[in-house]
């Protein structure tokens, strides 16, 4: 049975995804607050969270960033915010999807379970090792020549998606929908300024690229 953990403050919210998931054979949590949300968390150990970004004792994004100090659970952002920059920080701080309210419940529902089928098991997470570099997917550590490397929420969100799919092409419009959202597929600049300060940060010649390859006018590869 799949987990999942609603944070909202909202309790009309919280009862009537708790109606509908359970109808559907999930096993739902709620909180009504960030901390309790946190804590929920760490307890049920979820395959899918549902976080509201307005809540009473702190902003979702920090929801997000404390979950990914150590889990990679998918995270929807179920939000009335609707400024591009709000989205922007949610996706930015490690959340995978973010749906606007008011919503359709059928569109979350797709959402949620398409956040889940990404999802990887843990003891299938992929290890990356060679002569100058070390991905480790389950515990989020990536280093080149032997010294750790520290990379921005999104920077390592293309570089898990990538990894996962290593030596596969990940089209630009996959990659721009998976880590920026479905507004955002068109977005070509977003890709080539995150891309090359990955390879800065990974690459040992960044002009010269070993690992992160493009292909041309149809997306990259890793290898």
């Amino acid at each position: 049975m799949t987990k999942v953990v609603v944070i909202d403050d909202e309790a009309a919210i919280c009862r009537a995804l708790r109606i509908n998931l359970t109808a559907r054979d999930y096993q739902v949590a709620t909180a009504g607050d960030g901390a309790s949300g946190l804590a929920a968390i760490a307890r049920e150990r979820p395959d899918v969270v549902i976080l509201d970004l307005g809540l009473p004792d702190m902003d979702g994004t920090e929801v997000i960033k404390g979950v990914r100090g150590w889990s990679t659970t998918p995270i929807i952002v179920l939000s009335a915010r609707e400024q591009e920059q709000a989205k922007v920080a949610a996706l930015d701080a490690g959340a995978d999807d973010y749906v606007t309210k008011p919503f359709g419940m059928d569109e979350l529902l797709a959402r949620l379970r398409a956040a889940v089928r990404r999802a990887v098991p843990s003891d299938e997470q992929p290890v990356i090792s060679n002569d100058h570099l070390l991905i480790d997917v389950a515990a989020r550590r990536v280093s080149a020549s032997g010294n750790d490397v520290r990379l921005t929420p999104t920077e390592w969100q293309l570089l898990e998606i990538l990894v996962r799919n290593r030596g596969r092409l990940v089209t630009q419009r996959q990659l721009l929908h998976d880590v920026w959202g479905p507004n955002y597929t068109t977005e070509l600049n977003y890709l080539r300024v995150y891309m090359a300060q990955l390879r800065r940060k990974l690459e040992p010649d960044p002009a010269r690229p070993r690992y992160l390859l493009t292909e041309p006018g149809m997306g990259y590869r890793f290898t």
